[in-house]
């Protein structure tokens, strides 16, 4: 799996290091315990993450097909990220909103909410929700975290 995200002009790589575990400066996706997410507590360039567990709420996810022309406009503005077809478990620490550029997934919220991506969709992933992405034409997508 490599998936890349684009932050003005740089560009950073994420690769699998185990069948379940997916090694990313953006995220963590090894869930210590069900309702938990890893959440960064390093982020200085050149050193090894290290995580800690907390417990959160579960959430829904939402997805709007047809977004509001001035929300479009706004998030061209955001980072991109992009990912090859795949599959793999994902966490939120943060809210998370993307509009998808192209590409399809499926993006299925451990609490059954399923969210169906394609471009032009614009989605929410809330703070402490976690998923599975099932990534079936290479996605790009801008986003932004709140």
């Amino acid at each position: 799996l490599t998936c890349r995200r684009e932050v003005r002009s740089r560009s950073l790589s994420v690769t699998r290091t185990a069948p379940s575990q997916l090694a990313c400066d953006m995220h963590a996706s090894a869930l210590a315990r069900p309702g938990a997410f890893a959440r960064p507590v390093a982020v200085r360039r050149g050193v090894a993450r290290r995580f800690r567990s907390s417990t959160v709420a579960r959430a829904s996810a939402t997805a709007d097909p047809n977004p509001d022309a001035s929300i479009v406009a706004k998030a061209k503005q955001w980072p991109t990220w992009g990912c090859e077809a795949s599959t793999f478990p994902w966490s939120y620490g943060s809210q998370e909103t993307c509009l998808v550029i192209k590409g399809e997934a499926t993006v299925t919220m451990d609490d059954g909410t399923v969210v169906e991506l394609k471009p032009g969709t614009l989605a929410t992933f809330p703070a402490g929700s976690s998923c599975t992405w099932d990534v079936k034409q290479a996605i790009e997508k801008h986003y932004s975290f709140d």
